[in-house]
């Protein structure tokens, strides 16, 4: 075989060890690559808010999905999604039947990656995604709101809630409860389980 043959200079790859210096340079690589991932995606929603505000983003199981949906289907209303990640409730409320079904999101990179979903599914027309901040929508035509918060903050939403809400409307919340509200119905269970509340 030639010296510069690649299947040789593979097996060469292959057989020799890795130093201190390419252990190194692999550790960097990996943090640097993670670093970006988090910078890209995870931090631009947060420049704006205040620490005790934010929320990271953890996408929404299909079975929460489907625990939301069954606790707001059939119901008339505005169907709102406060902090809708890459969108998929939105997308599912609209497809039962939840019209208008629109989210709100604070990071671009998220608000983007919910309008191709919607677009792939051929509902961009239909759904909405808007990048703004949850703490400063007015919900007050909102009939039908799924939540997926981080528990710090749900003192403070269900203060905000309920001084906008009509009655009537209904509070769907994923992964937490809200802390003083008492549920109407709580569907699933461990992670998946979800909690409606119903505004009076």
């Amino acid at each position: 075989m030639e010296p510069d043959d690649p299947a040789e200079a593979l097996s060469e790859l292959r057989e020799r060890r890795l130093g201190a210096l390419e252990l190194l340079q692999a550790a960097a690589g990996s943090g640097l690559a993670a670093y970006a991932v988090w910078a890209l995606l995870l931090q631009p929603g947060f420049r704006r808010v205040p620490l005790r505000l934010q929320v990271p983003y953890v996408g929404a199981s299909v079975r929460q999905v489907e625990n939301v949906l069954s606790l707001l289907r059939g119901r008339p209303g505005k169907m709102v999604d406060l902090g809708s990640g890459d969108g998929r409730i939105v997308l599912a409320a609209h497809r039962c039947g939840l019209r208008p079904a629109l989210g709100y999101e604070l990071n671009p990179w998220l608000v983007g990656l919910a309008r191709l979903y919607a677009w792939r599914a051929g509902c961009a027309s239909h759904v909405r995604y808007l990048r703004e901040d949850l703490w400063k929508v007015d919900l007050r035509d909102c009939h039908n709101v799924s939540v997926f918060l981080a528990p710090s903050v749900l003192p403070m939403l269900e203060t905000k809630l309920q001084a906008e809400l009509p009655s009537g409307a209904r509070v769907v919340s994923g992964r937490f409860p809200l802390p003083t509200w008492e549920p109407a119905v709580v569907l699933g269970e461990g992670v998946d389980r979800v909690w409606a509340y119903d505004v009076h």
